[in-house]
């Protein structure tokens, strides 16, 4: 039984006909509702974006949106899948996996930036919708040249996006702390390095010390990412 054009029973989004084979044309596609869900996540971020918003946003009534869109985790999927179609996949791989991989972890970061919202529904839950499939099929596509078996191939595919979603995470939520100051990022930078060179010189931290040493200058974030993403690509040879 259905209640609202929702289901009692487990059911898949894109299993879900679109539109039925008689009737009227229904009047909004998926698409126009992913694209009002995704401005609003932009503009305001992901807690912004509820059923009633959306219909707002494209001219329905919120009732009327549960016939298109049983449930919000169906509207997060739609949305996760409009902006997985940002990946260029047009071209053929080089056949360098390792160059590949590292650059689709560029892009996918790229798209995070663009998205803020999206590290936070990077989850398996949301990993099979036709975009994701075909981003997916393109990153097999560029590891042909690994010798392992398909399985081991997802995992490297995973481990990088895993490590693309949490370094993008970090990098969102410092800026957001930062924008929370009541002084400069600078000031606030400043007075913690102070006190942690004075905790470093009692000699408690001889490890940190060195590390730390060795590690002097401003940190740079982008450097630092390609170094990450290197390594976890790098792990599979």
């Amino acid at each position: 039984m259905a209640v609202g054009g929702r289901s009692a029973t487990p059911e898949v989004i894109w299993a879900r006909p679109e539109r039925a084979g008689r009737g009227p044309r229904p009047a909004y596609s998926r698409a126009d509702i992913a694209a009002a869900a995704v401005r609003i996540a932009d503009a305001d971020g992901l807690d912004a974006v509820s059923m009633r918003r959306v219909a707002a946003e494209i001219g329905c009534g919120t009732m009327s949106l549960y016939n298109y869109v049983p449930r919000k985790e169906d509207l997060y999927e739609l949305m996760v899948d409009a902006v997985s179609a940002e990946y260029d996949l047009s071209g053929e791989p080089s056949g360098d996996w390792r160059a590949e991989m590292i650059a689709l972890g560029r892009r996918a970061r790229a798209l995070m930036h663009r998205h803020p919202w999206l590290p936070g529904l990077m989850s398996p839950v949301y990993g099979f919708s036709p975009n994701v499939l075909r981003y997916l099929e393109y990153c097999l596509d560029c590891l042909e040249g690994l010798d392992a078996p398909p399985g081991t191939k997802l995992e490297l595919v995973a481990m990088v996006n895993g490590m693309v979603t949490t370094y993008v995470t970090h990098e969102l939520a410092t800026a957001e702390r930062a924008r929370s100051l009541p002084w400069s990022q600078e000031q606030e930078d400043a007075t913690r390095i102070a006190y942690l060179g004075r905790e470093l010189a009692t000699g408690k931290y001889p490890r940190m010390a060195r590390a730390f040493a060795e590690g002097a200058g401003p940190v740079d974030p982008d450097g630092a990412f390609e170094r990450m993403l290197e390594r976890v690509v790098n792990s599979f040879t």
